[in-house]
């Protein structure tokens, strides 16, 4: 079995948009993450990497002209507008943030449609939110007993 280095996540999302390009824009403006990686060609996203603070890491790219968006998708598919009607995380990233009062407010200026307002339940704040194309998200500040 490979080594795996240690300061590599040992598990990291990939994550399909439309418009990756665009994504990794949003994302850092939204929902303060770095962008650390960005190879582009004739403007479409091959491969994208950003941190999400914590030593958390999303990959993103656009697979193909034919890939549909979640958002794009409910507009056409009627299961899917369903089965999205709920506001919970039906296929999404859990971020561990610091100051999660700020970052609800950052990302609600920046257009993120919130799915939730912040809400304590154990074991600590979180919040439900959709990027600009459909993806959802949960942040979440971890307050132990």
């Amino acid at each position: 079995m490979p080594q795996h280095h240690p300061a590599t996540p040992r598990v990291i999302p990939m994550i399909a948009y439309e418009n990756g390009c665009a994504a990794l824009d949003w994302l850092a403006r939204a929902f303060g993450f770095v962008e650390i990686v960005r190879i582009a060609r004739d403007g479409v996203l091959i491969h994208g990497e950003m941190d999400t603070g914590a030593g958390g890491t999303i990959m993103l790219a656009t697979p193909t002209a034919a890939y549909q968006n979640p958002r794009h998708h409910r507009a056409v598919c009627e299961s899917a507008r369903a089965w999205s009607t709920v506001p919970w995380i039906i296929d999404g990233v859990l971020v561990y943030v610091d100051d999660i009062e700020r970052h609800i407010d950052v990302a609600r200026q920046a257009g993120a449609l919130l799915l939730s307002d912040l809400e304590k339940d154990p074991p600590g704040w979180r919040y439900r939110a959709e990027d600009l194309e459909g993806h959802r998200w949960m942040f979440m500040r971890y307050m132990p007993d």
